[in-house]
């Protein structure tokens, strides 16, 4: 008889008294997690998503090496390499496979449909099939969200607010995620109640990104929402977006913090580190026997602003009392 059966057969008869909190601690047992995730490999694991991730299932127990193994996988900002390494983990049967950013869980969702997936950093996750309701996802995906369609139209706001003058507003958009064609209706929605013109560009390549702000510039946007994707917060592109948007004056808002520390004006949105952290006890969850189909969707509940105020004085702009009220980081 397997060890698999031995356990049902414990738990029928309720001869295991332990909490399900003692499972991770099984002597001898070791979970193995694929991740897969859209952007650069990072200098340090213990840094950024890779690193609040870790943190969260350290938390809970469990340590890499003596009874977890975690399969790395980043797809270096080519989206054609999710498929192939969604199917590599596939084959190593895992576990469990955390996803981070909505192509990364499409592309294991298309590999496998038995294997559960905790998607994180993934927006919209009704709206581009991957779960049936928030409440009820059904099938093997679960997970967090870590922004909205319905949030794009705070960050127009928010910016508006800044600069009131703004008639026309670029969106940075990749191409490449589903999620941002949602985004971009739901900003263009809001733009026509207020008057404003949206200017939707693309860009997936740091060349493309030059490209975006070049043309930003020859049609006169006075304003640049960045929306969130892990391709753009990567350090060297984030440093890109804050830099040229400096240079060419233009006040930018994104749905992240990463950007406004490198010297863009304004974010609002959920904490990273604390989503990632949060995936981890799904993760926990699922290996403890539950299903992703009875784990409802965890919508962030806080969001943060944070605004650059060295870049707003830099650009000439008063910060408005409203905002800096809501603000929980002035950077001076």
């Amino acid at each position: 008889m397997n060890a698999r059966r031995r356990l049902l057969i414990a738990l029928g008869s309720g001869a295991l008294t332990a909490p399900f909190s003692s499972f991770a601690q099984q002597p001898g047992k070791v979970w193995r997690v694929g991740y897969l995730h859209s952007s650069a490999r990072p200098t340090s694991l213990d840094t950024g998503a890779s690193g609040g991730f870790m943190a969260g299932m350290r938390e809970l127990g469990y340590t890499e090496g003596k009874n977890l193994i975690v399969e790395w996988r980043f797809s270096e900002g080519r989206p054609e390499l999710l498929p192939v390494f969604a199917a590599e983990l596939v084959r190593l049967q895992v576990d469990v496979i955390v996803t981070a950013s909505t192509p990364a869980t499409i592309a294991a969702q298309k590999a496998t449909t038995t294997i559960p997936i905790v998607m994180t950093n993934t927006g919209d996750p009704v709206g581009t099939g991957l779960v049936k309701s928030l409440a009820h996802p059904g099938g093997n995906i679960t997970g967090t969200t870590s922004i909205a369609v319905d949030l794009i139209p705070k960050l127009l706001e928010m910016l508006r607010s800044m600069a009131p003058r703004l008639s026309r507003v670029a969106v940075l958009v990749n191409p490449d995620n589903s999620f941002h064609a949602a985004a971009l209706k739901s900003v263009q929605d809001a733009a026509l109640r207020t008057g404003t013109t949206i200017l939707s560009i693309n860009a997936r390549t740091p060349q493309e990104i030059e490209n975006a702000f070049a043309r930003m510039v020859r049609e006169k946007a006075g304003g640049l929402i960045v929306i969130r994707d892990l391709f753009f917060v990567a350090p060297q592109q984030v440093r890109q977006i804050a830099d040229l948007a400096a240079k060419n004056r233009l006040p930018s808002i994104a749905a992240g913090p990463e950007i406004v520390e490198a010297g863009a004006l304004m974010s609002y949105g959920a904490n990273p580190d604390a989503i990632y952290r949060r995936t981890a006890t799904y993760v926990d969850k699922i290996l403890k026997g539950a299903k992703p189909a009875d784990l409802p969707v965890e919508q962030p509940t806080k969001f943060e602003l944070v605004i650059n105020g060295k870049t707003a004085k830099a650009l000439g702009l008063k910060i408005p009392q409203s905002l800096l009220i809501m603000a929980d980081k002035v950077i001076e």
